[in-house]
């Protein structure tokens, strides 16, 4: 069973999910960053080849979670397709699921950076951000921003465990802010310390690692640069594993 992790911003409880979307239950809302459909088929008309099925597996993913929360309103928080021509490039098969996927919820599309324009023939509204308070949803983080989701860095971080540690996507949040992981299938990372990151966390936070069925959090450092991702105090991160029902354990 999936088990959650609550995360309290601005006096409102978000749950956390492994697979990498965020809840806000006492609005019915699900927000997910970064699915890159039609990455593949993108990647393909410039002779690299790969696995045509990207957009497939990341619409089934994105199903089953909000199968599970069953929202009322779905927030993409940019960069939903690879490329501004990316919806014209959906299969049939995989058009039908989006649709199937978005019937009888509210869709707020925020325009990314690969995205910059709404998405031809899908239902929802298109957005540079949006303001519910008291969060605003964006693509891009802002220093210094408070109550904000924002996507487009494909967080990533190293567990700090004895011997070799586990690099894995992660949500990223210092109680002001949350960055959420990549969702699409295709999608690389960046790690927590890169300049661009650290800019937005320059105190650290803490780190929650996607799990196969839950999330495992760790305090970081203060992200000053590459490298600096485990927390000066305590010497020995504890590694915090949330089990059911979202409980830390």
């Amino acid at each position: 069973m999936t088990a959650p992790a609550p995360l309290h911003i601005g006096g409102e409880r978000l749950m956390l999910d492994p697979c990498g979307v965020v809840a806000w239950p006492a609005q019915k809302l699900v927000a997910v960053a970064d699915l890159h459909l039609e990455k593949g088929s993108a990647l393909a008309s410039r002779g690299r080849m790969v696995p045509p099925y990207d957009t497939k597996e990341t619409l089934e993913r994105l199903s089953r979670a909000l199968r599970r929360w069953n929202p009322a309103r779905l927030v993409l928080l940019g960069d939903s397709f690879h490329d501004a021509a990316g919806c014209s490039r959906l299969a049939a098969p995989d058009h039908a699921a989006l649709l199937t996927l978005l019937a009888g919820v509210e869709v707020t599309w925020v325009l990314g950076n690969h995205d910059p324009v709404p998405p031809a023939g899908l239902p929802g509204a298109a957005v540079e951000e949006i303001r519910l308070a008291p969060f605003t949803f964006r693509h891009i983080g802002r220093p210094g921003a408070v109550a904000e989701l924002s996507g487009h860095f494909h967080p990533k971080a190293t567990a700090p465990t004895r011997g070799v540690g586990v690099t894995r996507p992660c949500f990223l949040s210092d109680g002001r802010k949350l960055l959420l992981p990549a969702f699409g299938a295709y999608t690389g990372g960046l790690d927590v310390a890169d300049p661009a990151i650290a800019a937005l966390f320059p105190r650290g936070g803490r780190a929650f690692l996607l799990g196969t069925e839950r999330l495992y959090s760790f305090p970081t450092g203060p992200l000053r640069g590459r490298g600096a991702v485990v927390a000066e105090e305590p010497a020995r991160p504890q590694l915090t594993a949330f089990g059911d029902e979202g409980r830390a354990r």
